[in-house]
């Protein structure tokens, strides 16, 4: 299914999506294999195509990533919060964003796909920040693109890092045998969405985020 939309408003309602993801309704494996076909197509430093892709659908093994991440849900769960001022949008969502993110964590094993993008190679601590730059660099923008494509075919997911926390990386790789020198950018679930309504997200404004010519 296409919904035709314009790039301008595939990149406006393109975000995570939690509860209205559908568990019941399978995705099929030639819509997911085209997105990412067009996700291939975003930019990657030197051309490395350092890339790899990892999808999951053995229920035993989405149910151990599941408990992999809900473990780590818990220790994220009692950090203390990002405190805004009064009036500040992020505040205002604060308690729904808490509701469900705890309802994807409840419920992940549920997901038709599981997804994880892989980068071939480690961030070197003695490198500095352009190593890590790099790296990122060249996984990110096809990661955002495959969102894209799903999103422009119905089919929702979300960003998420929580399975990342401690050694959680390092069990998620034993279960599904990637290899050592690949990093995780993350566990993405992968659902048709329930309805297809989405609308942009209250943001705060490009004029408090901008900077010209100096900070």
């Amino acid at each position: 299914m296409r919904l035709n939309l314009s790039a301008d408003e595939v990149l406006a309602t393109t975000r995570s999506v939690r509860k209205r993801l559908d568990f019941d309704k399978p995705v099929e494996h030639e819509v997911v294999m085209e997105c990412l076909e067009l996700a291939l197509q975003a930019p990657t430093g030197s051309n490395t195509q350092g890339w790899q892709w990892m999808f999951v659908e053995d229920q035993e093994k989405k149910d151990a990533l599941a408990a992999i991440y809900r473990e780590r849900f818990e220790m994220y769960r009692k950090m203390p919060r990002a405190t805004y001022d009064e009036g500040d949008t992020r505040a205002e969502r604060m308690d729904a964003v808490v509701d469900s993110a705890s309802f994807l964590s409840d419920n992940f094993e549920k997901s038709p796909i599981m997804m994880i993008p892989c980068i071939k190679g480690r961030v070197d601590p003695n490198a500095g920040t352009a190593g890590g730059a790099g790296l990122w660099g060249s996984l990110l923008p096809a990661v955002w693109s495959m969102m894209l494509a799903l999103r422009e075919r119905g089919i929702g997911s979300a960003w998420t890092t929580i399975h990342l926390i401690g050694d959680g990386e390092a069990k998620a790789a034993e279960l599904l045998g990637i290899p050592d020198d690949y990093t995780q950018a993350g566990l993405f679930p992968i659902a048709y969405t329930k309805g297809t309504d989405f609308k942009p997200a209250k943001r705060l404004p490009a004029e408090e985020l901008s900077h010209w010519d100096s900070w």
